[in-house]
């Protein structure tokens, strides 16, 4: 158990702490910055080595080969399909590369790396002796953060989540006009041992946030994580994650050809949508609920939550050709309402504007009598 579930009030289930007492309050005030969330869901991965850079860049979806220290971004590694198989967040200190990624796929992200250096001059190792915390930057937790966050190689490990806006080679589909994620100015501190064990005798529990906070600031923000909304079907059109995570003008990497296509020429199957249950029978459905247009079964719930100000919300999968008005989720032998706001249109994708090729003529034209004459002086 790490030092924060150790702290009273804390309920906790190993690692992972659900809340310290009240969840509503610390979402406030994790929203407002006055509080940090342990995130005991979450796994560090260091990558060294001279040739850390250059190969991730070459099997990522994202471009990495000149990441500064201290910089930040996200990464995704696709199948030969393009299909979403691991996640990662990104920042490098200038001696070694940090990714962090959620708990359950972290040892088989480890292990993929592993298996994919060859003769590449890098070193992968699961650091299960580092704590992540996060917490909105701006408040007056941050500065404790960033001051208690490990500095192996001389800089502070917090990485910024870079959803917050689109990144450079990325692109958004969502066609808002105030996307939630503008706000979202999330990071994520890695701690030291020491470093947690003096951070949290700093605080006292108003300034503690469990999982539940954090999750519904999540949600709210339509960030997709690994954990929630990839499934063995998941392209990253389908949650809106090119936009943070894949580079579109970048060199080759394994998918690269799937979402090249998707993007410029299709459309991807499915599309990612936010929810809004109505909460009037207290019943809050869990992930993987089916989600119904009628009778029609349309897709499936990926994260649920309850906000502190908008109250129950969801993310959901659903199918290209759902209808974008209000939908039914399904649970416990009871129908919830569900108000849709679209995140991923269906029409998303096809964005290549490809010229349309000139018609040509059966009937051969005569030369041109100008073509042979030579420019003079050229």
């Amino acid at each position: 158990m790490s030092v924060f579930g150790r702290i009273d009030g804390a309920v906790t289930d190993g690692d992972l702490i659900a809340h310290f007492g009240d969840a509503f309050r610390e979402q406030r005030r994790l929203a407002d910055g006055a509080a940090l969330a342990p995130l005991g869901d979450r796994t560090v991965i260091e990558v060294a080595g001279p040739e850390r850079l250059s190969w991730l860049d070459s099997i990522t979806s994202q471009a990495v080969g000149r990441l500064a220290p201290g910089e930040s971004t996200e990464l995704l590694v696709l199948d030969p399909q393009g299909r979403v198989e691991h996640a990662a967040g990104v920042i490098d200190d200038g001696a070694s590369t940090w990714l962090i990624a959620d708990a359950g796929d972290a040892e088989a992200l480890a292990g993929w790396l592993t298996r994919m250096k060859f003769r590449t001059q890098a070193t992968v190792d699961i650091r299960a002796d580092l704590v992540p915390v996060g917490f909105i930057d701006g408040g007056v937790v941050a500065a404790a953060a960033t001051a208690a966050a490990a500095s192996p190689h001389g800089t502070a490990l917090v990485w910024a989540d870079p959803w917050q806006r689109i990144s450079v080679g990325g692109h958004q589909y969502s066609e808002v006009i105030e996307h939630p994620a503008a706000d979202y100015a999330w990071r994520v501190a890695i701690l030291s041992a020491d470093g947690a064990e003096a951070l949290a005798a700093s605080l006292d529990r108003e300034a503690l946030a469990g999982l539940l906070a954090a999750e519904a600031l999540r949600v709210a923000a339509w960030r997709p994580r690994w954990t929630t909304e990839v499934d063995e079907r998941s392209l990253p059109h389908e949650s809106d994650w090119i936009r943070s995570a894949v580079h579109l003008n970048k060199g080759c990497y394994r998918g690269q050809e799937t979402v090249a296509k998707v993007h410029n020429l299709g459309h991807p199957p499915r599309r990612l949508a936010a929810l809004h249950l109505d909460g009037s029978d207290a019943v809050l459905p869990e992930p993987g609920a089916p989600v119904y247009a009628g009778d029609d079964e349309v897709g499936h719930l990926t994260s649920v939550a309850r906000h502190h100000e908008d109250g129950p919300i969801a993310l959901a999968i659903l199918s290209r050709r759902a209808p974008v008005g209000d939908l039914v989720v399904r649970a416990d032998g009871i129908d919830i309402a569900a108000s849709q706001q679209v995140i991923v249109p269906a029409d998303a994708g096809a964005t290549a504007d490809i010229p349309r090729l000139t018609r040509l003529s059966r009937r051969p034209t005569a030369p041109d009598p100008r073509d042979s004459i030579s420019g003079a002086g050229s």
